[in-house]
C-alpha cells in the first residue's frame, strides 16, 4: 500500500471521527491504518488498510477500508480467497472481545483480546471483484494500537481470523 493510501485511510478515520455524534459517557475511538502483510497459518496472506470510528461503550461501529488476497487462502473464514483478489471490507459489527492465534499452530495457546479505545475487534464483511455488493467472506478482525501478542517476535497489532497477525502502521484517537 502507498503512502497515499494510509493517509487516505488516516482521513477517512478523522472524517468518521468527526460524523460521530457526541453523547455524554461516549468512549468514542477512531483508528485509521495500512497493513501490508498479514499472515501466520498454514496457507495465505493478506493485506489491509482503512479507518472508521467506533464506542466500546455503545457497540457503535462504522469502519471499512481496501483487501486484497496476497497468497491463497485455504483454511478459516476467507478460504477460496486467491492471490490477487479482493477489493474492499466493511464492518457487520463490533464485537466486546474474541479469542485468536496468529499461527494456528496446536502449539499457539488461545489469545484474549476485548475492546477498548484502541483496540477494535470488528466482524467484517470482505468482498471480491465480480461479487458486486454481495459479501465474498466473513470473519473477525482485530486492529490494535498496541502488540496483541506479545509472546510472539516482533509487534502484532492486527489480525484476521484463519489468516493469521502482521504489523500495522496507523493511529487511533479518542474522544473519551
Amino acid at each position: 500500500m502507498t503512502r497515499k493510501t494510509w493517509l487516505f485511510a488516516v482521513a477517512l478515520a478523522v472524517a468518521a471521527f468527526a460524523a460521530v455524534p457526541v453523547a455524554d459517557g461516549a468512549d468514542r475511538s477512531a483508528t485509521g491504518f495500512n497493513a501490508p502483510l498479514i499472515q501466520g497459518f498454514p496457507t495465505g496472506a493478506v493485506a489491509l488498510s482503512g479507518g472508521g470510528a467506533f464506542d466500546p461503550v455503545t457497540g457503535f461501529v462504522h469502519a471499512s477500508g481496501g483487501f486484497s488476497c496476497l497468497r491463497d487462502v485455504a483454511q478459516g473464514p476467507l478460504t477460496g480467497c486467491r492471490a490477487g483478489e479482493g477489493v474492499r471490507w466493511d464492518t457487520e459489527n463490533l464485537l466486546r472481545s474474541t479469542m485468536f492465534k496468529c499461527t494456528g499452530a496446536a502449539s499457539e495457546a488461545l489469545k484474549p483480546a476485548a475492546i477498548g479505545p484502541t483496540t477494535a475487534i470488528l466482524l467484517a464483511d470482505f468482498y471480491r471483484a465480480g461479487d458486486g455488493n454481495d459479501e465474498s467472506f466473513t470473519a473477525q478482525m482485530i486492529v490494535s494500537q498496541d502488540d496483541i501478542a506479545p509472546d510472539l517476535p516482533g509487534v502484532q497489532n492486527v489480525w484476521v481470523q484463519g489468516v493469521g497477525c502482521g504489523a500495522a502502521v496507523g493511529r487511533f484517537m479518542s474522544a473519551g
